[in-house]
């Protein structure tokens, strides 16, 4: 099952055999080279696995970027309870459809991915915590499930290897929040998917309160390459600090919409002329989101040879995020595109803090009489000052994640906020029935 027509200028290692007849099956993926990564692993020490993996300069592909082989290290070595893998397969970012993906054409990557995580803390159990409307994606990793069973590869004594696991898919319920590590740890517990207080971090309090590693699926689907080839190969193929490929998720205005495997650092304007085939029409750029909507936008300026890796897009005040590139063209309307992006977090919101829970709900409102004619002036400064008040005060991200790109539109496209209130004189009969409306 492709998920868009290949790319030549694509660096297929997590996609390599995507192209393959019956590219899920685990007979298929055993003659493509197919847990000979565990089997390496399993002659290594754990340090030295996650010695392999922080050489690789493997960052988590969830969004925050975080170093994969330094949250791995965090698990105590000695532990009186038991150690979990749990992997966050809750893709619901907007703008972000990689993980389906890469579950739907190899899902024994991502188990071995685990596998080896397990060997490299000392785990025996692994969680796999879906997105509730990928049900049908659900099924089809139970069967993958299955086969490793039945193949050997999961449960006692993996093919001789004396080493146990055992692995089970989880529903979740459809929520956005539960894509959060604390909030999904929640709701696998069989609780409300809130966010809990850190510290203490999931490596050392995690699920049922035990020691636990938890990653995106892209990130452990990366692992076996890493241990197969070494880390330094890896590395190599992006750029410093930032290693190995990643899946970016072209959408919007672009001929060649789709999921492409690019090397870290892949330049921006390239990717959406070269590999996305460019805009429809030949329209102008006028603004991308770089890594799913909860990310800062940016102007088309700003996408002029940009390296697309963690810190070249950090530098310039946004974030690389869940590789969700959304390209947005000259007709598109920043006001009516912000009003959409911020129903969505109005609606998931999970309500557990007062900033995020009541924060959303007023930024949807004021967009919303903006984007009909029916605001003020006032709204666009009032606007500003809430999102910035939602800043870092939330239990999760979810409240960043609404700020951040409500800021960013208001300082970059103001221009257009202003012209949808600019036929309304301050004082005049028009904004006092306006007014009225907002009672």
């Amino acid at each position: 099952m492709l998920y868009n027509e290949p790319s030549p200028l694509e660096t297929k290692v997590l996609t390599r055999r995507f192209e393959l007849q019956n590219s899920a099956s685990i007979d298929t993926y055993l003659a493509s080279d197919g847990y000979k990564a565990f089997m390496k692993a399993v002659a290594m020490t754990p340090d030295a696995i996650i010695g392999e993996v922080k050489t690789s300069n493997l960052r988590g592909r969830g969004g925050a970027g975080f170093p994969t082989g330094m949250k791995w290290s965090f698990v105590p070595k000695q532990s009186d309870k038991p150690k979990y893998i749990v992997v966050n397969a809750d893709e619901s970012e907007p703008g972000t459809c990689k993980d389906r993906i890469l579950m739907e054409n190899d899902p024994h990557q991502l188990i071995e991915g685990i596998l080896i995580a397990g060997l490299a803390v000392g785990s025996h159990l692994g969680y796999v915590y879906i997105r509730g409307e990928y049900r049908y994606l659900i099924d089809l990793f139970e069967v993958a499930i299955a086969e490793a069973y039945a193949k050997g590869w999961l449960g006692k004594n993996i093919n001789g290897t004396g080493f146990d696991f055992d692995l089970v898919a989880h529903s979740g319920a459809g929520a956005y929040e539960c894509g959060e590590e604390s909030a999904l740890l929640e709701s696998l517990e069989g609780k409300r998917g809130v966010p809990r207080i850190r510290p203490p971090f999931p490596a050392v309090a995690g699920l049922y309160q035990s020691p636990t590693v938890l990653n995106n699926v892209e990130t452990f689907c990366a692992v076996p390459a890493i241990i197969l080839n070494g880390g330094q190969w890896f590395a190599d193929l992006g750029t410093p600090r930032n290693g190995g490929t990643r899946m970016f998720c072209l959408s919007g205005h672009i001929n060649k919409p789709g999921v492409y495997e690019l090397p870290m650092g892949f330049n921006l304007t390239r990717m959406i002329y070269e590999v996305g085939g460019g805009i429809p029409g030949n329209k102008k750029l006028k603004a991308v989101i770089p890594g799913g909507s909860s990310c800062p936008v940016l102007t088309a300026a700003e996408c002029q040879d940009l390296p697309m890796d963690y810190d070249s897009v950090a530098k310039i005040k946004s974030m690389l995020g869940s590789g969700g590139v959304v390209i947005m063209d000259e007709t598109t309307d920043m006001v009516r595109a912000m009003l959409r992006i911020m129903k969505f977090y109005q609606h998931e919101s999970c309500g557990w803090c007062i900033p995020c829970r009541e924060g959303t709900t007023w930024l949807r409102k004021m967009l919303g009489r903006v984007d009909e004619g029916v605001g003020v002036n006032s709204d666009i400064d009032l606007m500003y000052e809430v999102a910035k008040n939602m800043l870092g005060r939330t239990f999760c991200p979810l409240g960043d994640a609404a700020a951040m790109p409500t800021l960013s539109f208001i300082e970059k496209f103001r221009g257009e906020f202003e012209a949808k209130l600019s036929a309304v004189v301050p004082g005049s009969f028009e904004e006092q029935s306006r007014l009225v409306q907002l009672v």
